[in-house]
């Protein structure tokens, strides 16, 4: 009998549905699996995934029993609301009677949702006061909602957030109809009836859809004798069981990026950084900052919802993407790939095939400009020219790159292409991969404004199999550091195969205590390990706006315990050379300010400021701020070395004063509390957190100035 035990993700991509299989033990990648993804078969990308599981298994000798944990990602929730593969919707609205009812009345009045794409979803409205409401009443009403072709009932109660008891009464009398329905108050715990409405409607259109996809896939993973719970990728970087799915699906949406992110994450060392997955046929960009990536809500055909999901930008320039040109000039770059338009790449393809070629131009769609480049071999089949032809063209891959190709083939392409442009063959692939970079550029320096990156210690980091092609141009131009990391054309799937449970809290809270934020913390922490998350494992960090009277606590942890880490354990010299390497300063410059056996804390001088640095014992930086202040401490001392930290700290500014972010170290637990604006909440969090720890016990406070904008 195996004593292994394997971990499977499974990636959806717009070009290649990818499987990897992970040893849970030594994190190896002991197998792999790609398909083409299959958006036009009849049970849509699902057969795809399917198809690359069962070719994993088959290809790399894993035994059924020796899984135990598969998940995908999918495509499945934004491709129904891209296409209006949408089911019609039945809103039946609760709330009071007089003027609490009429606001309640209108509120949950919303209108059909524009979808962005000339498509809609249609929505019919009933409205019940609660003091009237009957399990008959609601069971007449839904079956009015049906008959005017209402295939989903939306239940959505004002103040619904603090008690749901109407809500579920009519998600129980729908089920007995057997028809789906979704409460509003079990998507999101925020206030705004409208957008709560809003949001629990587009979940409701596509649970018909995302009911059959998820039933064909547990049926077909099922069949093959796996009996763990199969996971879906999440759009916030989480997983969640496939029942929980088939109740939210909304919250797969871009859960295909997620997964890159998450990929990236297990092999970044840098804490701060941009990410971007490059694929054939588009790249998705987004941000780590603090070692975790940034989240925002969704918008849908222009509306805002209360979904959560990586605060992803979805380009349509990558890897594959075609060139568009005219006589004496490069038009542009994308958005359609080689692989939309059914050719070929020029750098894939033998060299002698090129001899008498011919260039010409097509319209990859009916409704496509009719001047992109393909290029007819000699026998008769035809090839596109890329941006990776051009990266090839311009020896800028490494030999054991995924996109590295055949530099004469791609040279004689690009002769054809630049005889008629009128340049050089360098000077083309230049200007292709020009054109594509500046479609890139605006986006990274926008999310560096949006979440204030700090500069200096930005690395751009690459994922996919075109990860090579447009990161390394990218970096040149904008002067930056990047990493490409190992597996990166199959990094989505990495990150789906070791991605952890997360679950979140949101309250609307008005000048949070310490308590309101540590009873948040708690039920985060109590989702998570009711998700499967082990409590260990779990880390829970909070988020406050102010402005929106909004707090946010956020759970994160690993589905079982690790038995061996990512990386070997690193020592002090080992933290030491990760410091100066991310900081990008000789290894004397850097000093350890503190370390208790589980975390290195490293300063150093740069620019007039004291770069910080928190690094974990497998060598991944867990902060990074531009300049920190750090101290050792005991818990009984805490709470006034903390004030005298807190106040030297600050920033000042006439009235204005720009508070610090303060992280807590205590043995393994790297506590954040950065976001979190008054002193009193944080000592009241430190203590509450704390209170199971002795006087004596020593603990690392790291305070990181805020600079005045």
């Amino acid at each position: 009998m195996s004593n292994r035990a394997i971990r499977i993700g499974i990636d959806v991509g717009g070009t290649h549905t990818k499987a990897v299989a992970i040893d849970n033990s030594t994190n190896e990648i002991v197998g792999k699996g790609s398909v083409m993804t299959t958006h036009h078969h009849e049970r849509g990308v699902a057969a795809g995934v399917v198809e690359a599981f069962q070719k994993c298994l088959a290809e790399n000798d894993i035994k059924p029993e020796e899984v135990i944990f598969i998940a995908h990602s999918t495509t499945q929730a934004t491709n129904a609301l891209l296409e209006g593969d949408v089911a019609r919707v039945g809103v039946i609205g609760m709330g009071g009677g007089w003027i609490e009812g009429y606001l309640a009345k209108r509120q949950t009045k919303i209108k059909d949702i524009d979808l962005g794409t000339g498509k809609f979803i249609e929505i019919d409205h009933a409205y019940l006061k609660v003091k009237e409401m009957s399990q008959e009443k609601v069971t007449d009403t839904i079956k009015e909602l049906v008959s005017q072709g209402d295939r989903v009932i939306v239940a959505s109660k004002a103040f619904g957030v603090d008690n749901m008891q109407e809500e579920r009464l009519v998600a129980e009398e729908a089920e007995k109809q057997g028809i789906p329905c979704s409460m509003a108050s079990d998507i999101t715990k925020l206030y705004g009836l409208t957008t709560r409405t809003r949001t629990a409607a587009l979940n409701a259109s596509i649970l018909p859809k995302m009911l059959e996809t998820a039933n064909s896939t547990e049926e077909s993973v099922r069949a093959t004798n796996i009996n763990v719970p199969l996971m879906i990728m999440r759009g916030d970087g989480g997983v969640m069981e496939i029942g929980e799915m088939k109740k939210r699906p909304i919250l797969t949406m871009l859960s295909g990026p997620a997964a890159s992110v998450i990929g990236a994450l297990m092999y970044l060392r840098a804490s701060n950084g941009i990410y971007f997955e490059v694929g054939g046929t588009s790249t998705n960009i987004g941000v780590i900052k603090n070692g975790r990536p940034t989240v925002d809500y969704s918008i849908i055909g222009g509306h805002r919802t209360y979904v959560n999901s990586l605060d992803v930008r979805v380009l349509g320039v990558a890897g594959g993407s075609m060139v568009r040109a005219k006589k004496g000039a490069v038009v542009d770059v994308g958005p359609r790939s080689a692989h939309i338009a059914g050719v070929g790449y020029s750098c894939f393809t033998a060299p002698e095939l090129f001899d008498g070629a011919t260039l010409y131009h097509i319209k990859p769609r009916e409704n496509d400009p009719a001047d992109y480049v393909v290029i007819k071999l000699n026998n008769g089949e035809s090839v596109a020219i890329t941006n990776t032809c051009a990266a090839n063209v311009l020896g800028i891959l490494e030999e054991t790159d995924y996109a590295r190709g055949n530099y004469e083939s791609s040279c004689k392409a690009m002769q054809l292409l630049a005889d008629e442009v009128g340049m050089s063959i360098e000077e083309t692939a230049k200007a292709i991969l020009t054109k594509s970079c500046e479609k890139i550029i605006p986006v990274i320096e926008d999310l560096i404004t949006k979440y204030k990156i700090e500069r200096e210690q930005i690395v751009l980091v690459g994922a996919g199999g075109g990860a090579g092609t447009l990161l390394t141009f990218t970096a040149n131009m904008l002067d930056f550091k990047y990493q490409i990391p190992e597996n990166a054309e199959v990094i989505s799937s990495i990150g789906v195969a070791l991605a952890m449970v997360r679950e979140m809290v949101e309250r609307t809270i008005s000048s949070p205590t310490a308590a309101d934020i540590a009873q948040l913390k708690k039920e985060a922490k109590e989702l998570a390990m009711n998700s499967g998350a082990v409590e260990d494992s779990i880390e829970v960090y909070v988020e406050i706006d102010e402005q929106a009277q909004k707090v946010t606590a956020i759970a994160m942890g690993s589905t079982e315990v690790k038995t061996t880490d990512l990386m070997k354990n690193c020592s002090e010299e080992e933290a030491i050379d990760i410091a100066a390497e991310s900081l990008g300063i000789a290894k004397s410059e850097v000093k350890l300010a503190a370390s208790n056996g589980f975390i290195f804390v490293t300063t150093a001088q740069k620019n007039d400021k004291s770069p910080v640095q928190v690094i974990d014992k497998k060598g991944f930086i867990k902060i990074q701020r531009a300049n920190g202040f750090v101290e050792c401490t005991t818990m009984k001392d805490a709470a006034d070395i903390l004030k005298r930290m807190w106040d030297t700290t600050s920033n000042f500014s006439r009235e204005v004063r720009i508070n610090p972010d303060v992280y807590v170290i205590a043995g393994s637990r790297v506590m954040d509390y950065s976001g979190i604006p008054e002193f009193t909440q944080v000592s009241g969090l430190i203590e509450a957190e704390l209170c199971d720890q002795e006087p004596e016990d020593k603990l690392i406070l790291v305070l990181a100035r805020n600079e005045l904008a």
